[in-house]
């Protein structure tokens, strides 16, 4: 007969055995999702850059026709910001025109992310390509200008007021010009504010 001595490690070993098979026949638990990223808005200039290096690989010697923000509710566009950038690019060498755009909003487009590829005509007044060496003023100091000029009145008028902006080649003016549109489209816009995009001044009011 088994001593009492002898029988009470048995059972703990017996114990320990049941327990571990327990344990390994229960499913490992799902690893944890990562959090996803918080939206991300940025100003004009910030986007074209990013938009600037994808959009070289497929010419190096494209050139930007036309930069345009998305409005999307929630935006802080009293910063000049939005979540979602288009930049137009057209490479005269390969008569080409593509559109890249970038967004920093939750989803999958989140980053950037290009068009087919057009045909690209140099007479075409708009698609008139510029030397990004004239944009020196942000969409941030375009709005604070927009602001002194009417952009105001509308904006304590309706707080949740959209802006989006646009910059494109004045042909007429042979100069830059950023466009302060107050409204989702420029059809719609209730107001738009032309400002010059490289000395950040004033230029005209459009309705």
């Amino acid at each position: 007969m088994m001593k009492i001595k002898q029988f009470v490690p048995f059972l703990l070993l017996l114990s320990l055995a049941f327990t571990a098979c327990d344990s390994s026949s229960k499913p490992a638990s799902p690893a944890a999702k990562p959090a996803p990223k918080p939206d991300e808005y940025v100003t004009g200039q910030v986007a074209f850059q990013k938009m600037l290096i994808s959009a070289r690989s497929f010419g190096p010697d494209v050139q930007p026709y036309l930069l345009e923000s998305e409005y999307t509710p929630g935006a802080p566009v009293t910063e000049g910001k939005a979540g979602i950038w288009r930049a137009s690019f057209a490479s005269p060498s390969r008569h080409y025109i593509k559109t890249f755009t970038w967004s920093g909003l939750t989803g999958p487009d989140r980053g950037i992310n290009s068009s087919v590829e057009g045909t690209y005509s140099p007479a075409n007044s708009s698609t008139q390509i510029f030397n990004i060496a004239f944009l020196s003023t942000d969409s941030s100091k375009a709005f604070a200008v927009a602001q002194e000029h009417g952009g105001k009145k509308l904006m304590e008028q309706d707080l949740k007021q959209p802006v989006s902006f646009a910059l494109d080649w004045d042909a007429r003016g042979s100069r830059l010009v950023w466009r302060v549109i107050y409204g989702t489209s420029r059809d719609s816009a209730q107001l738009r504010v032309a400002v010059d995009a490289s000395t950040g001044t004033f230029l005209r009011m459009e309705r």
